[in-house]
């Protein structure tokens, strides 16, 4: 069995990570410190899933590149979001408990940057930052990168699907003399392969897990309805079910808010964290959810980023994912630490194709999910109101006042006509009546009975793909701008090597095709067609009005987002 001391790190490191509860170090870490610690100044490329130890695999070997004695700063981390980029940093202090003089700053947007310019006078060894705020920070002139040496990507994929990539060209364009690139990732996409090729030379590389293993103490499972019914799903499982904690996966920001508001006004302990938060509400929001405050999180997968939590329950798909990489990702927020967890999927019809390509790719099974029936849910809550009443403390100075009239008025009612009348209020407090009740086996969407498809968007082929340099975030402002759609009108993109499609809802698609005809980009029609009907349309020519360009001149992978890059 491997140890810590044998991976060459020095004392102070090795004396801190008992501390923090840290024996045996995983399969990444193994293979990565050594070649890390030995061959310092050599490009690195890690493959890992997430929650394989990735931070302490570039973390303790960055700590000994680091030299405390020297004022400058020496090594830089990259990072999606913020929430990771915090967690990077207090790992990384906390690692770094016994050197002498070492500091670290991390920076991200979202918060008031004064602050983070003052820190930055300190002149720390080692920043962590989110490429937004760090490209901010170098033009107002508060961080000097001349003297770095070691420059790490942590979560490398992500930050590219997250339209990064020019930020990070610019950011390296500001680091001077020969430095060691460390770059580590879910997942070797292309946009990850073009990376290594621009900036990496003869990279070492050490390959964790990147078959999309999933933990095996998960059950997984799936339910199959449509989709207006999967809030009063949602509602129901939450509700029966008062050992649950968990996170909720959305595809929008806009189907994150909308969902969490619906489940509190139920008064279910549930609230969202996505990127309009101010980083003081997500702060609140995950200091309440670590405390049981609440018991669910309803999240993007780029919200959920960096939200490290170890006893959750379950993990809920309310939209599913579009890539496995990010069901793997997802589902593995629940059975850590030896404890087993489950991973539910609502799907519609269509999607079942997705819960068969899942079992088949990842090797695993999914089992039908049962909702709990209506009368269930209904005797679990009046049950809950009749514990709360039962326990009820008097509060004989409030009551005072009145409880002479009230028991007057209420003399002649009987114990059980009193019950009765009470249950009678509070079901109806509930929204809960035998007329109207929501039953949702009535609906005969109970498990594989649904046929409708339960789809609010239409999907749109488009011929661009990677080979014309174009990002997920490229083409969702490209459709968005030339349509005139809405903020959150667009759904999933997917990107493959010489065409893309999206999805657009409904509501809005019809605005979509007449935008796009005859559009031209450098001098090449630009096709935009509803995915079904795609094969029976005549294209036509080249010929239609021409628009400028996105990017530079003749340049066939020069498309960038008119609208600016983005920032976090």
């Amino acid at each position: 069995m491997t140890n810590f001391s044998d991976l060459g790190l020095s004392a102070p490191l090795l004396k801190v990570l008992p501390e923090l509860n840290i024996d045996q170090p995983t399969k990444i870490q193994q293979q990565a410190i050594p070649i890390l610690i030995n061959e310092k100044n050599r490009d690195f490329l890690g493959l890992a899933q997430t929650g394989t130890g990735k931070t302490a695999a570039f973390g303790l070997p960055l700590l000994e590149a680091v030299d405390a004695d020297i004022k400058s700063t020496q090594a830089l981390v990259l990072a999606p979001t913020r929430e990771l980029g915090q967690q990077i940093a207090q790992q990384i202090q906390a690692f770094s408990k016994y050197m002498k003089g070492l500091r670290v700053q991390v920076v991200y947007g979202g918060a008031s940057i004064v602050p983070q310019m003052k820190a930055l006078k300190n002149t720390p060894h080692i920043v962590i930052a989110t490429p937004g705020r760090l490209l901010d920070l170098i033009k107002r002139r508060a961080v000097n990168l001349s003297g770095i040496r070691h420059v790490v990507f942590d979560e490398a994929d992500e930050m590219l699907n997250m339209g990064f990539r020019e930020d990070i060209d610019d950011i390296l364009s500001y680091t001077e003399g020969e430095k060691s690139t460390w770059l580590f990732s879910a997942t070797m996409a292309p946009e990850i392969k073009s990376i290594v090729k621009k900036y990496m030379n003869n990279p070492a590389e050490v390959k964790i897990d990147t078959a999309n293993v999933v933990n095996q103490n998960i059950d997984h499972q799936y339910f199959i309805a449509k989709v207006r019914d999967k809030i009063e799903i949602m509602k129901r499982i939450i509700e029966l079910e008062p050992d649950m904690r968990g996170i909720v996966f959305c595809r929008t920001k806009r189907e994150t808010q909308e969902l969490a508001q619906q489940l509190q006004n139920r008064g279910l302990p549930v609230d969202a964290i996505h990127g309009d938060l101010s980083q003081n509400q997500r702060d609140q929001v995950m200091k309440r959810f670590k405390n049981h405050s609440l018991e669910f999180l309803v999240a993007t997968d780029v919200a959920a980023r960096g939200i490290d939590v170890n006893d959750l329950t379950h993990v809920i798909h309310y939209s599913m994912p579009d890539d496995l990489e990010y069901y793997t990702h997802r589902s593995g927020r629940t059975g850590r630490a030896g404890k087993k967890g489950i991973s539910l999927a609502l799907v519609t019809a269509s999607e079942k194709r997705k819960i068969q390509h899942i079992e088949r790719k990842l090797k695993l099974g999914f089992t039908a999910y049962t909702l709990p029936k209506a009368e269930h849910v209904e005797s679990k809550r009046l049950m809950d109101w009749a514990n709360n009443l039962a326990e009820l403390p008097v509060d004989t100075d409030l009551i005072a006042e009145h409880v002479n009239d009230v028991r007057e008025r209420l003399k002649d009612l009987s114990k059980e006509e009193m019950i009765d009348k009470l249950m009678t209020k509070e079901l109806q407090s509930l929204g809960i009546n035998k007329n109207n009740s929501f039953d949702l086996e009535h609906q005969n969407i109970s498990n594989g009975m649904s046929n409708d498809s339960g789809s609010k968007y239409n999907k749109y082929f488009i011929n661009m793909g990677l080979i014309d340099g174009v990002s997920k975030k490229d083409l969702m402002d490209l459709v968005q701008e030339t349509a005139g759609l809405t903020k959150n009108a667009i759904g999933s993109v997917t990107l493959e090597e010489r065409r893309a499609y999206v999805e657009v809802e409904k509501e809005q698609a019809h605005l979509v095709e007449p935008a796009f005809e005859g559009l031209q980009i450098n001098g090449r029609e630009i096709r935009v067609n509803l995915e079904k009907s795609r094969q029976r349309r005549d294209r036509g020519g080249g010929h239609g009005r021409s628009r400028r360009s996105f990017g530079p001149p003749n340049n066939k992978k020069g498309f960038k987002n008119s609208k600016g890059r983005r920032r976090r």
